[in-house]
Formats: C-alpha cells, structure tokens, sequence
C-alpha cells in the first residue's frame, strides 16, 4: 500500500487507484471500503493538462450538476437522491469532508467526490459547455479586508464558470454576508454572457444553510444564467484546449 497526497492508500494491485478511507465500525471489509471510495475520483484520471471526462467518471452521459465547496455531502448527496437522473460532482478541498461526503454517497450510483480547490476545478478541469448546474452555497466570506483577495468570486472566476457551463446554464450562489453578495452582484452585472435570474428553487439545505436560518440571518440568492457566447471566453478554451493536445 502507498500513501497518496491526499492521505488515502491505493491498493497496487488494481489496474486503477481504489482509495481506502476510514469507514464506521461494522462496515470495515474491503468490499464496503473499495465501494465507498468508487464515489471519489482517482487522480489517475485528472490533471491539470487533461480535462475530466465525465461520462467516464459516471460511466454514463447524463446531465452534470456541480456543488463547488460541497463540504460534508449533505446537500449534494440529498439534491443527488432527488434527481437521479442527473450526474453530480461535488469539489471540495478538505480531505475530513471527502471523507464524509463519500460515506454519504456510498448508495448513490449518480455522485462523484473531487478533492480540490474550486476555482482550479473549474478553470482546468471541466470541458467547454459541460455543466448543467453550479451551486456555490455559502462560500468563505473573508471579511476582512486584507483577505478580500482570497474570495472565490472574482472576474476571472465567472468567466471560468461561464466557459464550462452549457448555454442557459445557471449558477446559484448563496451567501449570509451583505457586502459580499453585493461585491458579487457589482461582479456579475460586469461580466459579459450572463443575466440575472430570479430565484425560485425548492433545494435541500446544507449545514451551514440550518446554522444561518437557526441564527435568523438572512440569506441572499444570485442566479446567474448563460445566455451568449464571449468570443473572448472561447478563445481561452481553445487556447488551453490547444495546449492539452
């Protein structure tokens, strides 16, 4: 067995990575373990000059849903049993919530779990006009000023999320924190291809989604669609398309 970056082991005898994560007394053979960890996508088939391929990763071609910091699983694996007849990738940096996220989705045939940063993910690893469905719920605000920097939203963010969604792709975004929905909003309303949707879903809450609503806080929705083309956008994909070949 060997260690790999992430902290899970990969078996040397499969052709392929099957990673071993910790998993509840009573549920320790290496059947429920390898099962477990079929939801988490081995690095063997991603890299920063390879696009993910998702009807290998889901081993079906079906309509991708992406939950961009999915933290424990619960919205993602809970949206995921609504909706099977949708794909869902859930991208988180943490391996504690990998971990958790991948237990959830043990009975779940339509999730996969990515351990990485967001932004990376969706700059470099979704294919052009891939993505049905973005959900960014409730992402750090960082309120202090001097960490405003580290905030996901940014221009180039957009224009990353705005490449890899299909044309009248949505991406939702939630958050508690005024100044920053509003720096979001100042950034949307600056970038070119999307237009502000109402929000009107019916969506499972996610942890930090109780923590707020049982603290009262109020809750603020951005649904941006795709609705044209950038010429600029395009040539970007083309050009890390180009450089992949």
């Amino acid at each position: 067995m060997l260690i790999n970056r992430i902290g899970l082991t990969k078996d040397e005898t499969q052709n392929d990575q099957v990673f071993l994560l910790s998993v509840p007394a009573g549920e320790d053979s290496l059947a429920h373990r390898r099962h477990v960890c079929s939801r988490v996508i081995p690095q063997s088939q991603f890299s920063l000059t390879n696009w993910l391929d998702p009807e290998k990763v889901f081993g079906r071609k079906a309509p991708l849903h992406v939950d961009l910091g999915c933290g424990d699983g619960s919205f993602l694996c809970a949206l995921a049993q609504r909706l099977p007849d949708k794909n869902f990738l859930g991208i988180e940096r943490l391996l504690s919530r990998i971990r958790s996220s991948a237990r959830k989705a043990a009975s779940l045939d339509n999730v996969r779990i990515l351990q990485m940063e967001s932004f990376y993910a969706v700059r470099y690893l979704l294919p052009a006009e891939s993505v049905e469905t973005f959900y960014l719920l409730f992402p750090d605000p960082w309120p202090k000023r001097r960490h405003h920097r580290r905030r996901i939203v940014t221009p180039d963010f957009l224009k990353s999320v705005h490449v890899a969604l299909e044309y009248n792709g949505v991406i939702y975004i939630a958050t508690d924190h005024l100044d920053y929905f509003r720096k979001i909003r100042k950034i949307a309303a600056s970038t070119p291809g999307f237009a502000i949707d109402d929000v009107d879903l019916d969506l499972p809450q996610s942890r930090f989604w109780l923590i707020f609503e049982q603290k009262s806080a109020t809750i603020y929705w951005l649904a941006l669609r795709k609705v044209s083309d950038s010429e600029a956008y395009t040539k970007i994909a083309k050009f890390f398309e180009q450089l992949r070949e």
